[in-house]
């Protein structure tokens, strides 16, 4: 497979304060440093990708209010390749656009699509997994999304059942899907994870341009004739303006409804990476580095007595002293203070109004 056809499409534009006082509409979790690395999840994402694409491969996908930000953040990819969607018709129409306008420039181009706000803790595997699913769909009509191998009974992801009895003929590691589920309640997690032909749905998809324009002729003929009809203004001044026009007509429809759940041929690639959908306040505790005592802490100088199982995220304070807590959220950002329950971390938007 020869690397200058590959492309990577990182999807940018979600809204929303999860993490509150850190993230906001105007500043959502993508664009922060919520790990305290000194990078935002969105770099941090286009950083594991690295070896895989040439930057002007690259394509962001977000709202028009945060193009600055991107272009902040990312400025080594062409400001041409930061597309911005005017308004949210979830990830159908998104990743629509970006197909036809990849395809008005590369045909036979390779795409991964990925969104911007997880986290891997194995990016050497991740490139691993990532080179063998584009060396597959270059080679055939194929789209490929990738399942986590779940390691607990977990709620707040969708599933995708393998069907195991036998693997791809071109690659062992890839195999058929045989169905999509919804999120599940606790009983049936607990079933999905005794079955082990389940895989938690990372939202990570690799396909070739051609399969997935055809997909949508396909599938989403009404999506399809608006991006088709947009070709002779891609990559030129008027493509904005043009876009602003067109978009609002397409239905909001998510990709995994629109096309995953009626293709005939998509295969899941099993994989193990350390990956993370940082949802919640408690999967970022899970997943960061912990005390003796379960506290994970993000930020300098901080003291804990006598606390226990704490999320902590105080980057910037001069010194952070806790005594007696357990089970809590302590977050603080430009002078805001959160202090909270993580057992009631859904009601903060009905505590604050954020």
């Amino acid at each position: 497979m020869k690397q200058k056809f590959n492309h990577v499409v990182i999807m940018a534009g979600g809204v929303g304060s999860r993490f509150w006082p850190m993230s906001t509409d105007d500043m959502p979790k993508q664009f922060i440093d919520v790990l305290g690395v000194g990078r935002s999840l969105m770099q941090l994402t286009y950083d594991r990708f690295a070896g895989l694409c040439d930057p002007s491969n690259v394509w962001i996908m977000t709202n028009v209010r945060y193009f600055d930000i991107v272009k902040q953040q990312l400025p080594d990819v062409p400001e041409g390749n930061i597309l911005c969607e005017p308004c949210r018709r979830n990830t159908a129409p998104c990743i629509a656009y970006v197909s036809w306008r990849i395809k008005s420039k590369d045909p036979n181009a390779n795409v991964v699509v990925t969104p911007s706000d997880h986290i891997v803790t194995d990016p050497v595997e991740f490139r691993r997994v990532i080179q063998l699913c584009m060396t597959y769909t270059a080679e055939t009509d194929s789209i490929v999304t990738l399942g986590m191998k779940p390691d607990r009974p977990e709620t707040g992801y969708g599933y995708i059942k393998a069907d195991l009895s036998y693997s791809s003929a071109r690659h062992k590691e890839i195999f058929p899907v045989d169905a999509f589920r919804e999120k599940p309640d606790l009983e049936t997690a607990k079933m999905y994870l005794r079955d082990k032909s389940f895989y938690w749905n990372s939202g990570i998809f690799i396909w070739s341009v051609h399969t997935i324009v055809n997909a949508f002729r396909v599938y989403q003929p009404s999506i399809s004739r608006i991006f088709e009809s947009l070709l002779p203004v891609y990559g030129t001044p008027q493509e904005q303006e043009a876009i602003n026009n067109s978009y609002p007509d397409c239905d909001s429809i998510s990709v995994d409804y629109a096309i995953m759940e009626k293709s005939q041929e998509i295969f899941v690639c099993p994989a193990s990476f350390g990956w993370s959908d940082l949802g919640t306040w408690g999967s970022l505790r899970m997943q960061t580095g912990k005390d003796l005592y379960g506290n994970a802490i993000i930020g300098d100088n901080v003291i804990l007595h006598e606390s226990h199982d704490n999320i902590i995220h105080t980057i910037g304070m001069k010194k952070v002293v806790i005594q007696g807590l357990d089970g809590f959220i302590v977050a603080e950002q430009d002078g805001t203070l959160l202090i909270c329950r993580l057992s009631e971390e859904q009601r903060i938007k009905q505590f604050t109004g954020n």
